[in-house]
């Protein structure tokens, strides 16, 4: 059965090219048009992902090869893009930019994967005839890549883009589908990147991005690139196999402005394995419903710690679920929270205290990239001696000299981790740490959170 998919892969030269500003205008302007958008990040990426789905109006699923095999990427993009008019994909990095010297993990990689159109996004300041050398190494440095068309950015004047249009014209046969003139960026930014849609409604900050698309791009040449995309193949199996379980434990995740950063796959991992999903947050007073397990993910904790700590009544039954014995899963922000104080501007702001731990907020990153751990103790999350691919960006450090004295379950082979080649804290059954994960790469996370969290039910009753 033939399954065409129009999908495009949004590239650029290096970071800070301003892809992501062209992804976000291209999202929102074709779905203000009535487009249906599927958005996919490529990567790593809790903040970019969000302002796509905002864009677009619909979840946006990462897209790793680093984490996910061929058969998962492309079950995955098949699915998420069913009943879309557009699959617009976000790289990151550069085009040809991996793990190793031949590109391996790289968005080239992962456009091939999904036999993808890319669209190179060039900022072009203080260039103009050098542009089409680049365009034309970029066409011809890998066998496979489709490049479909260029965008020309951060353009400086009507001069400056005639050049560059007679440059491409001369050079190259690759088209271009769009120049946009020099300009600040509308979303305000922080130490991770753009700042959070949780902290503020960006609607009309997307809005402006569309009015410049939809005046400096060529939106018809560009849904046609896409469209020309070839046929994607016979559909993939599911992203989950087998039927979902029956519901059989209630499993709460913080979901506010501190902590929101959790893989859609992951919570739907769960809910696939049979967990009542229950939403909840730390900077309210309301209180929180009888839960079987709890999941904190990554967040900005230190934005909000004043606040997070004069939540005491919260903070102090977060502790006691600790204590009971729930199994609680905490990646970086979430365990700054589960550790005794978090420090920030050279204040000390008291946390759940459940590890003996202070985390501090430093000026640079202190891990960056992803990770590869062995799982060297058991836990009801991890079986020992399995092997873990995830991911680390975080800001804050451990100070306290107790870390080494802490039971751990993994032993980071890449990554930095929490403290001395160390991550996964554990105290009874609350795993926490700076690893990130996706279900998808962690086969059996999800099925064994929920049978914890169900065990807990039924020793309750």
């Amino acid at each position: 059965m033939a399954n065409p998919i129009p999908r495009i892969l949004l590239a650029g030269l290096s970071g800070g090219t301003g892809k992501t500003i062209v992804s976000l205008a291209l999202a929102r302007a074709f779905s203000r048009s009535g487009l249906a958008v599927a958005p996919f990040k490529k990567g790593p990426d809790y903040i970019d992902a969000q302002w796509l789905a905002l864009a677009a109006g619909r979840p946006c699923s990462n897209l790793d090869p680093f984490f996910h095999s061929r058969e998962v990427i492309r079950s995955l993009f098949f699915h998420r893009s069913d009943g879309a008019g557009l699959s617009l994909i976000e790289g990151n990095r550069g085009l040809f930019d991996g793990m190793d010297e031949q590109g391996s993990c790289s968005s080239a990689e992962l456009a091939r994967m999904l036999d993808c159109p890319v669209i190179l996004a060039i900022d072009c300041t203080k260039m103009t005839r050098t542009v089409a050398a680049i365009v034309q190494g970029c066409a011809g440095f890998e066998p496979g890549l489709n490049l479909a068309g260029v965008i020309l950015n951060r353009t400086a004047g009507e001069r400056h883009r005639d050049v560059l249009r007679r440059s491409m014209e001369t050079y190259s046969d690759v088209p271009v589908l769009g120049m946009l003139p020099k300009m600040k960026n509308p979303i305000p930014e922080r130490h991770m990147g753009l700042m959070s849609d949780q902290e503020y409604d960006g609607s009309a900050h997307l809005d402006a991005l569309a009015d410049l698309a939809a005046e400096w791009l060529d939106l018809d040449a560009i849904l046609e690139a896409a469209k020309a995309a070839p046929d994607f193949g016979p559909a993939p199996g599911p992203v989950f196999p087998g039927p979902p379980a029956a519901k059989r434990a209630r499993i709460g995740y913080v979901h506010d402005a501190a902590l929101w950063f959790y893989y859609p796959e992951n919570l739907e991992a769960l809910e696939h394995a049979g967990a009542e999903l229950v939403r909840l947050s730390l900077l309210d007073g309301e209180p929180w419903p009888e839960i079987d397990g709890l999941y904190l993910g990554g967040g900005f904790p230190e934005v909000f710690a004043e606040r997070i700590a004069a939540n005491r009544p919260a903070l102090r039954y977060l502790r006691s679920l600790a204590e009971s014995g729930m199994p609680i899963y905490a990646e970086c922000g979430g365990f700054m929270v589960l550790c005794d104080r978090l420090e920030i501007d050279g204040q000390s702001h008291r946390m759940a205290g459940v590890f003996p731990l202070t985390t501090s907020f430093c000026p640079r990153p202190q891990g960056l990239g992803y990770t590869e751990a062995e799982v060297v103790e058991d836990s009801v999350f991890f079986p020992r001696g399995e092997r873990v691919l995830g991911h680390e960006f975080h800001y804050s450090m451990c100070v306290s000299d107790g870390a080494a004295d802490l039971r751990h379950g993994l032993r980071m082979l890449r990554g930095q981790g929490s403290a001395l080649g160390r991550d996964g804290f554990l105290h009874k059954n609350t795993w926490a740490g700076y690893n990130h994960i996706h279900a998808l790469a962690v086969p059996g996370w999800a099925e064994r959170f929920v049978a914890a969290a169900s065990a807990r039910r039924g020793a309750a009753r």
